[in-house]
């Protein structure tokens, strides 16, 4: 399990949450402080690295690895990820985005018990909120619009093109907008959170 994170750096993190920097930063780092803890609830089935766009002292109370993600687009990046893993003897790797907090656990197992090369988990925006994959190829990303309402349909559409078996997940959401965050305040496991969104 790679979870990709950006550093918590102050008007370079969820600019569109319409927040003070120093507030936005501080909830985007528990946005990844909550999904590690959700990971570590399943640490006897999985291992955790987390990877971050830049070096960062963040999060260093959790013992997940570390790693930086390599320079270029994010199909890029999330490639190399993938394919890394599976070419260090990995049988499946899945990369998770830190934009989907409260993400239920059953929603990974689901992704990581499917047989198809990939399995893409969409969230309500058209994008997608993890991939995992037993498979890869470097052309499964082709045409992805990124951060676009069809990132997760050209990444089915790529992949099957590339010869890939693509299995949907269960869908989830995003928290992208400002009205993204009274859903969160919904979210019943999220009280730590919603402070630092006031």
């Amino acid at each position: 399990m790679i979870l990709f994170a950006k550093a918590p750096v102050p008007g370079r993190v969820k600019t569109r949450l319409g927040l003070d920097p120093d507030r936005a930063a501080a909830l985007h780092a528990e946005f990844v402080r909550q999904t590690l803890r959700t990971l570590s609830s399943c640490a006897g089935e999985l291992d955790v690295e987390l990877s971050t766009d830049a070096p960062t002292g963040a999060w260093a109370e959790f013992s997940a690895r570390r790693s930086t993600q390599v320079s270029g687009n994010l199909g890029g990046r999330i490639y190399a990820a993938l394919d890394g893993a599976l070419g260090a003897g990995r049988q499946k790797v899945m990369v998770l985005g830190s934009d989907s907090p409260g993400l239920p656990p059953e929603h990974l197992r689901a992704l990581l018990a499917s047989r198809a090369d990939v399995a893409i988990g969409p969230t309500e925006d058209g994008g997608f909120y993890a991939i995992a994959c037993s498979r890869t190829d470097p052309a499964m990303f082709d045409g992805v619009h990124w951060s676009t309402s069809s990132a997760f349909d050209d990444a089915v559409t790529g992949s099957r093109r590339a010869g890939l078996t693509v299995e949907a997940g269960p869908a989830w959401f995003d928290v992208d907008r400002p009205e993204d965050l009274a859903r969160l305040r919904r979210v019943s496991q999220w009280p730590n959170a919603i402070p630092y969104a006031r």
